[in-house]
This record gives C-alpha cells, structure tokens and sequence, in this order.
C-alpha cells in the first residue's frame, strides 16, 4: 500500500476555457486548488457544512454551487426573501472564513494569451500546470513531497476528461517547473457529487476572477478567501498562491 499524503487537493473553475468566443464580462479562467489537511477535513469542514445545509433546508443533500447562488435558482430560490438572504449569506461567508484551507489559483487572462501566442494552449492545461507545481511546493514545504497525494476535480465531458487526464500525466510525470516526478493521482468526480472540498473550491473560483477583472470593486468573497492564499516567507502570494497569465 502507497504512502498517502495528509493533504487532499480540490479543484474547480470559474469561466470557460475556450478562446475561440471571449465573453468580454468576464475574460478569465480560473482553476482555484484547495489544499485541506484530512484531519481539519474531516473534523471540522464537512460537519460545519452539513449543520449550515441542515440550517437552510433541513437536509444535506443540497449542493452549494456559486453560480446557483448568485442567481437563486432551484432549490436556492429561498434566496429572493430577503430575511433568509441576509443571514444566509453572512452564514456562508463565516463558513468559508472558518474552514482551514491554503489556496492556490491559477488565472489565465484570455485576450493576452490570444495576443502573446500564435497557437496558444488550453487555458485549463496552462492553469493545471502552474497549480500542481505550486501545490507540490506547498507539500515540500509541509514534509510531504514524498507521499502520494490525490487531486480531484470535477468530471466535464469524456474527451474533456481524457485530455486533461493526459495533461494531468504529462505534468506529473516531469513535465514541471522542477523537472521532476511529482506525487499526485487525479481522480475524477461527477459533477452531482456532494463533496465538500468541491463545494468550496466552487465558492472560491469566480471571486478571484471577478477581483483580477476588478481590483476596485467590493468583493466580500474575495476579502475573506485572501487570507487563505499560500504565500511565501514574506506573505508574498503573488506567484505563489496566485498566479495570473500572461
């Protein structure tokens, strides 16, 4: 049996990744990385966020996407009311301050990649790269370098799936900044699987864009998610925990 990592990645986007048709709104891909001790997983995240969906729905079946959230759309309809919407939000926001996660994100900014390349890479390979590399430093870093560590993302289409997969292998296997193997297994979750590290990877992914696009427009998610950046020595994140490009 391999050495597991106390480490687990999770991984999710904000944007689309195609550079044929840009929205001008949003310009950007995101692929937000949450590195969660097992430990503070287990004991701390994923029972605060079944107490917080047993607080707002009586279940824990429910999924918390960003998307229908910021919309209230199905089952977060409730949000129109404007006395459920308030508490519900200062709730969730509390509930991403208090969960113990480093982030590392990588943003491709979309129209400079067009404009600096010919034939430019996936935006989602080119973010998938930066991110392992910088999540392989973090490992070093906390005495795990050497043990197997799994990284899951959401599944998105077959031949999506199969190309990011060979990507995935390509960069683990020494296609890296460090040249190296690096100790990382990708697994695969459907997109309906209510996983907690996937729910707040989901949360974190779009405030980051929206604060690359607009560093001066108010961003509570972005305030509170900050702080959780992987920074260097000097609590420099630029680089580290956050990487743009180009």
């Amino acid at each position: 049996m391999p050495d597991f990592s106390d480490y687990i990645i999770y991984v999710d986007e904000s944007g689309d990744h195609g550079l044929d048709s840009i929205d001008p709104q949003y310009p950007v891909f995101v692929l937000a990385f949450c590195i969660f001790h097992k430990n503070d997983y287990m004991q701390i995240i994923s029972p605060a966020i079944q107490q917080f969906k047993f607080k707002y729905f009586g279940h824990d079946m429910v999924i918390l996407h960003e998307y229908e959230i910021r919309k209230a759309k199905d089952e977060f309809g409730i949000l129109f009311h404007k006395e459920i919407r308030e508490p519900f939000m200062t709730d969730l926001n509390q509930l991403v301050a208090d969960s113990p996660f480093t982030l590392i994100a990588s943003v491709i900014k979309k129209e400079a990649l067009k404009q600096k390349y010919i034939y430019p890479a996936n935006p989602y390979h080119i973010a998938l790269g930066f991110g392992l590399e910088r999540v392989y430093r973090f490992l070093e870093g906390n005495g795990q370098a050497g043990e197997v560590t799994h990284v899951i993302v959401e599944k998105r289409g077959r031949r999506e799936d199969d190309e990011l997969e060979l990507e995935f292998r390509r960069v683990r296997d020494g296609g890296n900044y460090f040249s190296r193997q690096l100790p990382f297994q990708i697994v695969f979750a459907d997109k309906k699987t209510n996983s907690s590290g996937l729910q707040l990877a989901d949360l974190v992914a779009r405030p980051i864009g929206r604060a690359i696009l607009n560093p001066a427009q108010a961003n509570r998610a972005y305030e509170i998610i900050q702080e959780k950046f992987y920074c260097d020595a000097q609590g420099k994140k630029t680089g580290w925990g956050l990487k743009c490009f180009p």
